[in-house]
C-alpha cells in the first residue's frame, strides 16, 4: 500500500478555486464515505479549511488520477478547472508533509493554532465513517503527538499572529480611534471569537455579532459586552458598522453588492471597512467595486501576517528538528509493519509444514509403524521441508551474484 495526500491551498490556489474545492462539515462524512469506496482506496480522510483542501489515503499505488477523477465528479469541476493548482505527496513526503501542516508550518499564519483542531475534526470525521485503517490511523495520532511536542517544547505559537489579528491590525491603520467605531462580526465561530476578542482589547467602541443561531451569537456577544442579532435582521445594521468581519460556513454569499450600496448611501457615503474570511465567500465579490468601501479576503491579510513573524522564526527551527525526529520513527514504525507480516508469512509456513508432516506421523502410527522409525522420519521430512526453497533460492543467488542476498541470509541464519 502507498501513502497518497493530494490537495491545495492558499499558496497553490487562489480564494476563487479553494472554495469551490472546499468540503463544507455537512456533507464532509458523506464525502470521505464515498472517496473511500472507490476501487483502489483502502483509507481514507479529508481536511477543509479556508486555507486548504487536502485528501489523505492509502492506495494500491501511488497513481493519484482516480482520486483527480473523483474530485472532479464530487465538486462538479472540469479537470482543467482545479488540476494546475494540485500537489501530491507519497509516502515519506507525506509524513513530513501533514507533520508539517498539523503544527502550523504550512500555514498562511506561521504556527496558528486552529489547524490542529482543523485536523482533529478530520481525523474523527474519517473514524466515525469508518474510513480509517491501521496505516492512516496510526499517522495522525502520530501527527497529534508531533504537533503537541511542538506546542510544548517550542514558542511558535507564544506570538499572537493570526488571520483574526491581521484583520484588526489592518482596522487599525484604516481607522485612527477604534472606540469611535461599531464592528459587525457575522458569524459565531472560532476566528469571529478570536476577531472579537482582538477588537475588544484594542477598545472598540460597539461590537454586533450577527449568527443564524441568535442563542450562539448571544452567548458570544454577552463575552464582549456585544450586542447580538440573528442573521436575518443583517439589513437593519449593516448601515452602522464601520468595520465588518464575516467568516461562516454559509455555501453562498450572505452580502451581496445591492444591500451593501443601500447600507453605503444610508451612511451619507461614510466609508466601510470588510474583511471575508470564509471560504467559500461571505461577501460578493463585486462588493469590492462600490466606492467607500474596502474589501479585503484572507488572501489580502499575508503581508500583513508577514510583517508579525518575526518572533516566530527560531521557534520553526527547532519545530522542523522535533518534526525531522517524529518522521524518523514513523518511518521505523511503518518498516516494521512490512518486517511484522513478512515474520507472520513465513510462521505461517513454517506451520503449514509441521502440519502436514505430524499428519503422515500420525496416520502412519496408527496403522501401526514403529515408532521410533516414525519419529526419525518425521525429523528428517520436516528438516527437508524447512530447508527445501531456501536452499533453491541461495543457489539462484549465487548463480545471479547476489552475494548480498547469500550475506544476509548468513546473518539471517547466524551460520
Amino acid at each position: 500500500m502507498t501513502l497518497l495526500a493530494l490537495g491545495i491551498n492558499y499558496i497553490t490556489a487562489p480564494v476563487a478555486i479553494r472554495e469551490r474545492l472546499a468540503f463544507p462539515a455537512e456533507i464532509l462524512r458523506d464525502a470521505v464515505t464515498e472517496l473511500w469506496q472507490q476501487q483502489h482506496i483502502s483509507e481514507a480522510a479529508i481536511l477543509s479549511t479556508c486555507n486548504r483542501t487536502e485528501i489523505y489515503c492509502t492506495a494500491q499505488n501511488n497513481n493519484i488520477e482516480p482520486i483527480i477523477d473523483w474530485i472532479s465528479r464530487n465538486r462538479k469541476l472540469k479537470h482543467s478547472e482545479f488540476q494546475p493548482y494540485l500537489y501530491a505527496h507519497t509516502d515519506n513526503a507525506l509524513i513530513r508533509h501533514i507533520f508539517r501542516v498539523a503544527c502550523g508550518m504550512e500555514s498562511m499564519v506561521l504556527g496558528e493554532p486552529q489547524i490542529l483542531g482543523q485536523m482533529k475534526t478530520a481525523y474523527q470525521t474519517a473514524s466515525q465513517a469508518g474510513t480509517l485503517g491501521k496505516d492512516l490511523g496510526k499517522l495522525f495520532q502520530h501527527t497529534f503527538s508531533t504537533a503537541k511536542k511542538v506546542r510544548t517544547d517550542t514558542a511558535i505559537g507564544s506570538s499572537s499572529v493570526s488571520v483574526a489579528f491581521a484583520a484588526v491590525q489592518l482596522s487599525k491603520q484604516i481607522f485612527d480611534n477604534l472606540s469611535e467605531q461599531t464592528a459587525l462580526l457575522i458569524g459565531a465561530g472560532e476566528t469571529i471569537e478570536l476577531t472579537a476578542r482582538h477588537l475588544h482589547q484594542n477598545g472598540i467602541g460597539r461590537i454586533i455579532i450577527a449568527n443564524r443561531t441568535y442563542d450562539k451569537a448571544h452567548t458570544l456577544a454577552s463575552q464582549f459586552n456585544g450586542y447580538a442579532i440573528a442573521l436575518s435582521e443583517l439589513p437593519l445594521h449593516i448601515a452602522e458598522a464601520d468595520i465588518i468581519v464575516s467568516s461562516t460556513a454559509s455555501q453562498l454569499p450572505i452580502l451581496g453588492k445591492g444591500l451593501v450600496e443601500s447600507a453605503i448611501k444610508k451612511r451619507k457615503h461614510k466609508p466601510i471597512f470588510m474583511v471575508d474570511l470564509a471560504v467559500p465567500r461571505d461577501i460578493e465579490p463585486e462588493v469590492e467595486k462600490l466606492n467607500d468601501v474596502y474589501l479585503y479576503t484572507v488572501d489580502d491579510l499575508q503581508n500583513i501576517i508577514k510583517d508579525n513573524l518575526n518572533s516566530r522564526r527560531q521557534a520553526a527551527e527547532q519545530a522542523e528538528e522535533i518534526i525531522d525526529t517524529n518522521v524518523e520513527h514513523f518511518q521505523a514504525w511503518m518498516k516494521a509493519q512490512t518486517v511484522q507480516s513478512t515474520i507472520v508469512d513465513y510462521r505461517q509456513q513454517a506451520s503449514q509444514l509441521q502440519q502436514d508432516s505430524l499428519n503422515k506421523a500420525l496416520a502412519a502410527l496408527r496403522n501401526g509403524g514403529a515408532p521410533d522409525e516414525i519419529m526419525r522420519q518425521l525429523a528428517h521430512t520436516l528438516t527437508n521441508k524447512l530447508t527445501h526453497t531456501p536452499c533453491i533460492q541461495l543457489r539462484k543467488a549465487s548463480e545471479n551474484e547476489r552475494h548480498d542476498l547469500i550475506a544476509a541470509a548468513r546473518e539471517i541464519f547466524k551460520l
